[in-house]
């Protein structure tokens, strides 16, 4: 049984995505990263050799793992502990994660990364669906500090030029639609994030972002507070703050809830 120094790789999976997810520190050397560079969803990585420098930087509580869960691990939790942070180890490392078959973030397509560490993307200003959607599942399960540039459209080209941002849900880039594929589809495809809750999430998503409301229920539902909140809002990054709590209550959704149903009033007895 674990200590409550750790926490288990069950437990782990059941926050990972959720907005008060802890800050998860990698602190492989570089050849345990090597040879297997992907990373758990949203975590940081973070040189062990170090944490007299960076701990103090990390706020609220952390969860570092390591390779098996040894040494690296626990000893960097108890550095930060005596620095005040709240600080546990994963059971087992990343090791024990890989082998419950825990969602693995490629490391090679992430974007570069500012002087600050964070992930920069840049994208049309005034946004509706995929634009709101793909900076949620980045925050939740890929980097929870990114950066998002809301720039006119003839705009996000150069400006990701410039600031060295990456540019997302434009036309002729990367991270865009492909086919009958959203943004958000292509982010969960390439980011190896295939997992049931996030892909019933993505058919929500593509059904309101190509107006295809046949494709769930739940499309024209997504498709009319998107609309909403896009008339509420005059500042971009304040409407994506309000996108995200909508985005957190449709995964939930999709994870927890699809067979809870209710009924009101009650049928009368008899």
């Amino acid at each position: 049984m674990p200590s409550f120094l750790k926490i288990t790789p069950d437990k782990l999976v059941r926050i990972i995505g959720t907005p008060n997810l802890p800050t998860i520190i990698d602190v492989r050397n570089d050849e345990d990263f090597g040879s297997d560079p992907r990373l758990i969803p949203g975590a940081i990585r973070r040189d062990f050799r170090n944490v007299t420098e960076w701990g103090p930087e990390i706020s609220g509580p952390a969860i570092v793992l390591c390779q098996r869960g040894q040494k690296l691990g626990h000893g960097v939790a108890a550095y930060l502990r005596t620095m005040g942070k709240d600080a546990e180890t994963l059971e087992g490392g990343f090791e024990a994660w890989r082998d419950a078959q825990g969602i693995l973030v490629p490391e090679d397509k992430l974007p570069p990364r500012d002087m600050q560490g964070r992930t920069v993307w840049v994208t049309r200003a005034r946004p509706k669906i995929d634009r709101i959607a793909c900076p949620w599942l980045i925050r939740r399960f890929v980097d929870p500090s990114a950066v998002f540039l809301f720039v006119p459209a003839p705009e996000v080209a150069l400006v990701g030029d410039r600031f060295n941002a990456t540019p997302f849900d434009i036309e002729d880039v990367f991270w865009s639609h492909r086919g009958e594929l959203c943004t958000f589809d292509v982010m969960i495809e390439e980011f190896d994030l295939k997992i049931e809750a996030l892909l019933r999430l993505a058919t929500i998503v593509r059904g309101a972002d190509t107006a295809r409301p046949d494709l769930a229920p739940e499309v024209p539902g997504l498709l009319a507070v998107s609309l909403g909140l896009s008339r509420m809002f005059d500042d971009d990054l304040e409407q994506l703050e309000a996108g995200l709590t909508i985005y957190d209550a449709f995964y939930r959704w999709c994870r927890d809830a699809t067979d809870e149903t209710h009924n009101w009033p009650n049928p009368r007895k008899g």
